[in-house]
């Protein structure tokens, strides 16, 4: 029953993608692919810099890394949807280094008691340029 769920969570989420971008599609006639990096999801054409959530393996600047958990390919005039994965299906990245994202104010505050806290964080990405869709 879990998987029923997830494809339909998974057809939910392809459809929301498939308007978004198919302005840009019917437009420029690209090709673009959802791929699953640190738990999120990204739309992808070629020659795009994405940022994504850091990797467990260390890179360095001009290194190629490799996206397997592609979720759909779309080239122009049909597109391919995995269940959850396509299988044998990847998106190729150079890696371009790490980058801070947007400062986050956290506050805490009680009211009437003299109790306030504020935190500041930012999260770390690595930035990828899309190198393309095989």
């Amino acid at each position: 029953m879990a998987n029923v769920a997830g494809t339909r969570t998974l057809k939910k989420t392809v459809q929301k993608t498939i308007r978004r971008t198919a302005r840009r599609t019917i437009e420029k006639k690209d090709e673009f692919a959802v791929i699953l990096s640190g738990g999120k999801q990204y739309v992808v054409c070629v020659g795009d810099i994405v940022d994504v959530e850091l990797f467990p393996k260390e890179y360095t600047k001009g290194e190629t890394v490799e996206f397997d958990k592609v979720l759909l390919v779309d080239d122009g005039t049909d597109a391919t949807i995995g269940t959850p994965h396509i299988d044998g299906a990847k998106v190729t990245a150079i890696y371009q280094g790490e980058k801070k994202g947007k400062k986050l104010s956290i506050v805490r505050f009680k009211a009437k008691s003299n109790r306030d806290r504020k935190i500041g964080h930012r999260q770390h990405y690595a930035r990828v340029k899309i190198g393309s869709l095989v």
